[in-house]
């Protein structure tokens, strides 16, 4: 073995040697800190999130190809890197030189918003065209199914996919003959108005050509090193941990015979995330490189051997050419394993993840694996003492020592057989979302009947994600040999297997009654599929499937992606060069797709900086009996710990009327609470020495995690909040009907891709610091600190670049992480850094509050609504934070777009021991909405109409008055419901959706459309202001600041267009920074829908004061060019500097009386979606969806349409399938994308089309726009009332009549077990109390 070997490979074309290597480094940290390539982002730390995409290019010198494959660079392990060349997003084109045609297409279709996300997608494309250069459009979703994208909502990264397909635009179904391009906009029937409307956001003729031929070439000297280079082991050793890395199968048995122990991995996705999230160490990892054994394929007589280091990627490829090639009955457990490989993660995660570590790592919810089982598939493996073969079987699957691989053997291939002639087998699974989640239940079938007779010979399931491991029914199995195909064997083995795969009331996961559900569901569908097959073989003596179960073997029916959007053309008579109204791109958008575009942690290392890391509290109501850092401060690197004692006297911060505590060191209320920052050398040092910090607690009682247990222990936030419209008691004494119910709503996690970053630079004169921060609240985060280093704010900048997105969350709780991070920068005298990984972010800032809505309705026999009595309790955790605030909200927006004549409301901020809640997109209207909805649902239930009926009927009247007793006009409110029923074929879908549900029993589709008014203000004059910087230079060009903040939605570009037209200058004239509290001070916190209403308002001030003053200089050379106009009034001393200021809109609510003018417009719209469900399993798709927005006059109709759909397909999110999961401590679960699952790009809608009104003038906002940051989010529930559409037409099938409650998220185990059926009735039902659950529903 060669001793410390150098570490060779390459970099975007340039070589790197690297002479003492850490093993325990990995790719990421090196490219960005290394290398200073920070194109690369982090997103989650686990391979779930796809921010750090890049490409790695291998050289096989057997079969002379290069494969290239996008790979995760937070979980490589950087020498597994060795003669490989990594391209990332900086590699394929930059602003500098010439951008790529990928970067230039997803930036010039608006495919970027907040742009973190971005440089991820651009490498995961690429890849797909460089081994694809004419890919499908299925290839294109496919390479983005390990991406997440929390602004877009994804249509338009699917928009700039498109153009590098051949059908380019096309929706590629060719429906009756006409092509959709062909039909008007994609399927919309031309539109009358002339030619006011216009389709395009972009025109494809100008993009660059894709030219495979200007690609970075492999390296040559990679080639001849794997050709000519005498392979030999390569180890690397680092301070704790030795890498080895064996080229030949020799050396390889030799490594495992001297460190048995020693885990062999090749894609690190199993062991990258235990050594990560769950503190696991190895002090030996053995990697083998490029061992022919282990990569081969090899067909025999019997069947397929596949080598264990093949990548699943290379798995599916070849299972799929197999599949091509040999008759259908041979192929049965390669097309289910085919199947499960189509879902299974995404595509970054299947090329690093090898088959034999998927299979040897033998995780609960592995896909693989339990067809594997029921295949009869055999594992070859080889040790110094020689060969010998295992089953896949259930024991080797619980890893009994007698059938496990013995320590010093390593598996070489796995051997799977063909199937035979009257053999099946299927595989089933269902997840949270359709792609890229783990099973909650999987499942491999296999059934041999030997004859045509229909006798079972053999049988064996296996199912995943039920127990402890992969659980085999083998004694079930046993018993129904010799019977029938038929539904008495059915009926006996669903029975059967529930009895021996038991699932304890307390099972690790949840969702119990779910699981043991989808055991038998699965077994049904196994035995209709099995039924089909049989009749297609032997048509005379098997009966076709009775007709209502035909349904249950469909796959959701796929149509090829399309969308439509239409908005305003600008007014012919508007001059060409202003820019006002037309989709221009994203200002930063070539950047965020070059990786160009800086965000706080790409910031370069300052000299001497120091890393920060926090230690949270573990229990959520505890004493801190002590406190001991001895161990952290001994470990090498750590400079500090500081704890509440160091922060004597400004230990606490007044943000909104209650006085909240940085770090706490007597009590805690809950877990993740701050209670000390270590502070080190470096990131690695701070986090293993947090992991020191010993904290003795007592537990206290009560812990009051839920809304129900604060409501029993009465524990509220002061004061109750009251809205009483009309007189409420008489109007119930005069309906017909009244009905009550209540609506629980889980709350939701903000997922910004960029996690929570700050960087404290002390300036060394003057006490000064400079606070770099991603925030939406540079003034909050300048104040805190301020006053935590009591110093005057004159003393403390604050500097916001972008930010990589932030929804809400990046307020408050930034304030008190940067003003922790700042007093260690104060203190040491060097700047300090502090990045949140993942989890921690998840568990320290939490999201949106859990609500709880009861109502009571009193009606006429129509469903006109004449009283409603409302109850609003939000769950809002351990401190106030903005809790009341998005109360208050709830309050005044419950009424949606409907006018109740008699209504009372009253709510509850709840106090638990829950991280506090805070402010989210929507900020309290998608829970007081979808309560309102929900009420106007079971109404419509009551009378027998459709909700649609209902809604209308309530819907408010052109000129009306609110709750509040604000004037509203409601024109446009009708207008939008009007043309969504139009554009969407309301009536002529609802009746197909009938007609299909009539002729399906298992699937079932449903229609809905929900109509918006979302009022937009901020509940107060002062929270309204602005204010803007507008310099002028002398070479004519224009500087632009102001104090909003760039988080995705555009605002800078808006800002922009502005200052162009009011100067009436080209928009490349006009510069914008970044947003600092040192050019315009005082500035409220970005959010609210109205960051570019108001700033914009700003600006536009300050660009008349100069025109103004300019007009003199003007009119004397009206031909002149700015730069002489300049240079004249600097001539004249004139000065070229103005600030814009706006005073905010007239804004006020006396909760006294209940009555106000609180808000300055109102957002209408209406959206229609179609979902189809799966009454067996849960699962639902998103067929489509239309939304029509009232927008005023767009000021970039390209934003102000991403920002819709964005919103839509969060909202969507968070009514369907975010769900957060406590434990019965109060411990959050979910703290990372593998386990919190917001939508992906298969979870869009099929047909997603977006329109605006024509426009309408209202003259005191921007140009008459409207803020359209928040009001897509609730149409996001027309998805969840689609669901509801469909699971109440299945209960009506099924005769069950009652009323039927859901709740949101409306997840698949929500959907599944609403559709009750005899499978539902078998299963045994745990007696509340009789176990403690692992999770508690928040």
């Amino acid at each position: 073995m060669d001793g410390a070997a150098e570490l060779l490979f390459y970099v975007n074309g340039r070589k790197v040697i690297e002479k003492n290597v850490d093993p325990e480094t990995m790719l990421l940290p090196y490219l960005r800190k290394k290398l200073r390539l920070t194109g690369t982002k982090y997103g989650c730390g686990g391979g779930g999130c796809g921010a750090c995409t890049v490409m790695i290019s291998r050289y096989d010198p057997v079969t002379k190809r290069i494969r290239h494959y996008p790979a995760n660079a937070c979980l490589m392990p950087i020498c597994s890197v060795y003669g490989a060349a990594v391209t990332t997003v900086e590699g394929i084109g930059s602003t500098r030189t010439r951008i790529h045609p990928v970067q230039e297409r997803i930036a010039r279709c608006h495919g970027t918003q907040c742009g973190f996300c971005t440089p991820g997608m651009v490498m995961s494309i690429y890849t797909l065209l460089r081994n694809h250069p004419d890919p499908t459009l299925d290839q294109l979703t496919d390479a983005l199914g390990g991406n997440l994208c929390r602004c877009t909502g994804y249509r338009p990264i699917v928009d700039a996919c498109k153009t590098f397909c051949n059908t380019s635009g096309c929706c590629q179904s060719k429906e009756n003959g006409v092509c959709c391009l062909n039909q008007g906009i994609n399927g919309f029937p031309e539109l009358e108005e002339g030619n006011k409307t216009s389709s395009k956001l972009f025109s494809e003729e100008e993009f660059l050509p894709l030219d495979p031929t200007q690609e970075l070439i492999f390296p040559p000297e990679l080639m001849i090193m794997a050709e000519k280079q005498p392979p030999r082991t390569r180890v690397f050793a680092g301070e704790r941990m030795m890498w080895i890395s064996p080229v030949t199968l020799k050396e390889l048995l030799e490594a495992k015979a001297k460190y048995p122990q020693a885990p062999v991995i090749m894609g690190n996705t199993s062991t990258g995330p235990e050594v990560k999230f769950k503190g696991v160490f190895h002090p030996v990892i053995i990697s083998p490189d490029r061992i022919e054994e282990l990569n081969v394929v090899n067909s025999a007589n019997n069947g397929l051997t596949l080598g264990a280091g093949l990548s699943l990627a290379q798995v599916k490829d070849t299972l799929a050419a197999v599949v091509l090639k040999l008759p259908e009955e041979r192929t049965q457990t390669y097309r289910a394993l085919l199947k499960q490989l189509g879902t299974l993660a995404g595509a970054q995660i299947r090329n690093m993840a090898s088959l034999g570590g998927h299979i040897v790592s033998r995780h609960v919810d592995s896909d693989l694996n339990p067809l594997l089982a029921v295949g009869g598939c055999t594992l070859n493996l080889l040790s110094k003492e020689g060969a010998r073969q295992i089953p896949v079987n259930e024991q080797f699957l619980r890893k009994c020592p007698s059938a496990d691989l013995k320590p010093e053997e390593i598996l070489i291939s796995v051997n799977i057989p063909y199937s035979r002639k009257w053999e099946f087998v299927s595989a089933f699974r269902q997840a949270q979302r359709q792609q890229n989640a783990l099973a909650i239940v999987n499942s491999g079938m296999r059934v041999f009947f030997g004859e045509g007779d229909g006798i079972i010979r053999e049988l064996s399931i296996s199912y995943g994600g039920v127990g402890p491991t992969t659980i085999c029914a083998q004694n079930s199995c046993q018993k129904l040999i010799g019977r029938p195909w038929n539904e008495e064997m059915l009926d006996a083995a669903c029975r059967l297997v529930l009895d021996e795969v038991s699932l304890p009331g307390s099972a690790p996961g949840g969702k119990v009654e779910f699981k043991r559900t989808l055991i038998i569901s699965f077994l049904f569908k196994f035995y209709l599929e099995v039924l089909r097959l049989l009749r297609r073989m032997d048509p005379v003596h098997y009966p076709s499937l009775a007709d209502k179960h035909e349904s249950a073997l469909e796959d959701f029916h796929p149509r090829h992606r399309q969308s439509a959007r239409k908005y305003q053309k600008v007014d012919p008579k508007q001059p060409p060069q202003d820019p006002v109204g037309h989709p221009i791109m994203h200002l930063s958008g070539i950047k965020h797709a070059t990786g160009e575009a800086i965000y706080c942690d790409d910031m370069p290392a300052m000299d001497g900086e120091l890393f920060l890391a926090f230690v949270t509290s573990s229990r959520a109501h505890a004493k801190i009996v002590s406190i001991d850092v001895s161990e952290a401060l001994s470990l090498p690197g750590v400079v500090d710990v500081l704890a509440e004692e160091h922060l004597q006297g400004v230990n606490s911060f007044c943000l909104l009327g209650q006085p909240e505590k940085l770090l706490e060191s007597e009590m805690v209320f809950c877990v993740g609470q701050l209670v000390c920052a270590v502070i080190a050398n470096s990131e690695i040092q701070a986090r293993r020495a947090a992991k020191q910090v010993k904290i003795v607690y007592q537990d206290l009682e009560p812990v009051i995690l839920t809304i129900e247990e604060a409501i029993q222990h009465k524990s509220f936030f002061e004061p109750e909040r009251k809205l009483e419209y009309g007189n409420v008691d008489e109007a119930f004494k005069v309906v017909d009907h009244i009905v009550e119910g209540e609506i629980h709503l889980g709350g939701q996690e903000h997922f910004y891709m960029e996690t929570q970053s700050m960087l404290a630079v002390p300036k060394g004169e003057d006490q000064e610091m400079d606070v770099y921060v991603s925030t939406q609240h540079p003034k909050g985060i300048q104040d805190i600190v301020a006053s935590v280093l009591k110093l005057p704010a004159n003393k403390v900048m604050c500097h916001v670049k972008r930010v990589g997105g932030a929804f809400g969350g990046k307020a408050f709780k930034t304030g008190v992480m940067a003003a922790i991070t700042a007093f260690a920068a104060n203190k040491h005298g060097r700047a300090v850094r502090c990045i949140l990984e993942r989890g921690e972010d998840m568990l320290i800032t939490a999201g949106r509050h859990p609500y709880l809505g009861k109502y009571k309705a009193g009606f006429t026999k129509d469903g006109r609504i004449l009283a409603l009595d409302m109850e609003h309790y939000g769950n809002g955790g351990a401190s106030l934070d903005e809790s009341l605030f998005v109360l208050e909200m709830g309050i005044l927006k419950l009424d949606n777009a409907y006018k109740f004549p008699n209504l009372r409301c009253r709510g509850w901020a709840c106090r638990t021991n829950l991280p506090s809640n805070t402010a989210l997109r929507g900020f309290g209207f998608p829970q007081a909405g979808l309560i309102t909805e929900a009420c106007i649902t079971d109404v419509a239930a009551k009378c027998g109409l459709s909700p649609e009926k209902v809604r209308m009927i309530n819907m408010y009247k052109e000129i009306d008055q609110t709750h509040y007793k604000q004037e509203i006009n409601a024109k446009n409110l009708i207008q939008c419901w009007r043309e969504c029923m139009a554009m969407s074929s309301y009536s002529l879908r609802k009746a197909a959706v009938e007609k299909f549900n009539s002729e399906n029993f298992w699937k079932k589709k449903g229609l809905a459309m929900v109509p918006v008014k979302f009022p937009i203000g901020l509940g107060s004059r002062a929270a309204g202001q602005a204010a803007a910087l507008v310099h002028i230079y002398l070479d004519g060009s224009v500087l632009v600041t102001h104090g909003g903040i760039e988080m995705g939605q555009g605002v800078h570009t808006k800002m922009i267009q502005v200052a162009s037209r009011e100067l009436r200058m080209p928009l490349s004239n006009v510069h914008l920074r970044g947003t600092s509290t040192e050019t315009v001070p005082n500035a409220n916190a970005s959010g609210g829908s109205v960051v570019a209403d108001l700033n914009g308002l700003a600006v536009k001030d300050a660009c008349q004061t100069l025109l103004k003053r300019l007009e003199p200089i003007i009119s004397k050379n009206p031909r002149g060019t700015w730069k002489d106009w300049a240079q004249a009034a600097f001539d004249e001393s004139i000065s070229l500097s103005a600030t814009g200021y706006f005073r905010g809109y007239e804004s006020n609510m006396n909760w006294e009386t209940g009555e106000g003018h609180p808000f300055e417009y109102f957002v209408y719209g209406a959206a229609c979606s179609e979902v189809e469900i799966d009454c067996l399993t849960g699962a639902h798709k998103n067929i489509r969806t239309d939304i029509v927005m009232d927008v005023g006059c767009s000021i970039n109709p390209a934003l102000d349409i991403g920002q819709i759909e964005g919103a839509f397909i969060q909202g969507m999110g968070l009514y369907t399938i975010e769900e957060l999961n406590y434990s019965p401590q109060g411990v959050l679960y979910t703290r990372g994308p593998d386990q919190y699952k917001i939508p992906t790009i298969c979870d869009i809608p099929t047909e997603f089309h977006v329109s605006f009104l024509p426009p309408s003038q209202d003259s005191n906002t921007l140009y008459s726009s409207k803020g359209l940051g928040e009001s897509g989010i609730f149409l996001g529930c027309s998805v969840f009332f689609a669901i509801h559409d469909a699971v109440s037409a299945a209960r009506q099938e099924r005769g069950l009549r009652g009323p039927l409650k859901l709740n949101s998220p409306l997840t698949p185990e929500k959907i599944r077990m609403a559709c009750e059926d005899k499978f539902t009735k078998m299963i045994p039902r745990d007696k509340p109390g009789s176990c403690v659950p692992w999770n508690i529903p928040i």
